[in-house]
């Protein structure tokens, strides 16, 4: 995909699209009438690929349709029954409802962009942590509220962006194991798959086994507890957050006036030959600028949440989940681009450190306090800092590969 409203959209790829969408959909109705066979409530001669009977131009199909009806289910399970016919139109869908198909294709999109982020995190994370190592005893200025403030190091301030990265990635495995399936029916409370299974356990034995052919953590329906949808939401915003902290130093740094970091690949200026725009950090920052409020929609979605089935707070969870993901994957890719092709120009953060006023005052007047000469060094306990955060690094390299 492309979008000239979004530079750099491509490196998504097919994530969330309209495409990947339709595709779950398709396997969510395909898996559930396969376990409708599989135990026995559906004849064998309903079993069916349903993804073969797609044509061209069903998307577009779908998409004008499901004006009509709200959602794109229906129209699909209208297609699909036509393409099928006999047993398989049947019993398509039986036990399902709209909700059920449209939540679980949606978790389904949203493992591929946690799978995506997780592999560009693998990235950032070496990168960094080499970056650590490299530079940790390269003297720099540490700023506060935009003024120098005491002697720090370029691995120390590493380190910092580091703990970011991995404070925003640590849960992500555990979010991508415990997503759930939804198969609730018309309101949620499994009365159709009881039915045609023939008691309560049987159908909750339905759904896990749906759950289970999707790779996916069986649930109790969660139609109008929208908990699963605004996990995978806030874990994708913090990880924008953490990269729109080390994109804005990256930015700062990067100023003609300070010069202590420049990206490897600068971007260009229509007008200006002479700029080196630090285009990814802006675009990351862009990111980071606006995932947050589209976390805080699913939040409010959640919160409106009415009866068995929301009107219209559910609805509106739909593109900007999509919307979510797909930024958050593009800025991964664009951190782990940044980072491996960072420039860091340790001589000119040593001469700002050394030409800056006042590095010592505070070491001064706390040496004054025990009455002790001051330490040979000012930067505190920077070295065990760096060592913690890099073990932190080892331990989550070695699990997640």
């Amino acid at each position: 995909m492309t979008d000239l409203f979004w530079p750099g959209d491509q490196r998504a790829g097919d994530v969330m699209s309209d495409a990947a969408f339709l595709t779950a959909m398709v396997r969510v109705e395909t898996a559930w009438l396969t376990v409708l066979v599989d135990a026995g409530v559906a004849p064998d001669a309903a079993r069916v690929d349903l993804g073969s009977t797609l044509r061209d131009g069903d998307l577009e199909t779908i998409a004008r349709g499901a004006e009509a009806d709200g959602n794109p289910v229906t129209g699909l399970v209208a297609l699909l029954r036509e393409r099928t016919g006999g047993p398989r139109a049947q019993w398509l869908h039986r036990g399902l409802t709209s909700q059920d198909v449209v939540d679980t294709a949606l978790v389904l999109c949203a493992r591929d962009a946690l799978d995506a982020v997780s592999t560009a995190v693998l990235a950032q994370v070496r990168t960094l942590a080499d970056l650590v190592e490299t530079h940790r005893d390269a003297p720099m200025v540490a700023r506060t509220l935009t003024q120098h403030a005491v002697p720090s190091t370029v691995g120390g301030k590493f380190a910092v962006w580091l703990a970011g990265v991995l404070d925003a990635v640590e849960p992500l495995a555990a979010l991508r194991s415990s997503l759930p399936v939804q198969a609730g029916g018309a309101a949620g409370t499994l009365a159709a798959t009881t039915e045609l299974a023939g008691s309560a356990d049987a159908a909750l034995g339905l759904v896990e086994s749906l759950a289970t052919a999707l790779n996916l953590v069986p649930a109790l329906p969660w139609h109008t507890r929208r908990a699963p949808i605004t996990r995978i939401g806030d874990a994708l915003v913090t990880c924008c957050d953490a990269w729109g902290h080390l994109a804005a130093d990256v930015a700062t740094l990067s100023r003609p006036e300070i010069g202590e970091l420049s990206e490897g690949h600068a971007g260009k200026s229509s007008t200006m030959p002479h700029k080196q725009n630090p285009v990814l950090s802006v675009l990351i920052r862009r990111a980071a600028l606006s995932t947050g409020p589209l976390a805080s929609t699913l939040h409010t979605a959640s919160a409106c949440s009415v009866d068995e089935r929301a009107d219209g707070a559910w609805h509106v969870e739909w593109a900007t989940l999509r919307t979510l993901a797909r930024r958050t994957v593009v800025a991964a890719a664009q951190t782990a681009d940044l980072l491996a092709h960072l420039r860091i120009d340790v001589e000119r953060s040593a001469t700002i450190l050394a030409d800056a006023d006042g590095m010592d005052a505070e070491q001064l007047s706390m040496a004054k306090l025990t009455e002790r000469e001051p330490l040979p060094s000012y930067l505190g306990a920077t070295d065990r800092i760096v060592d913690a955060v890099l073990q932190r690094a080892s331990q989550y390299l070695k699990e997640a590969t």
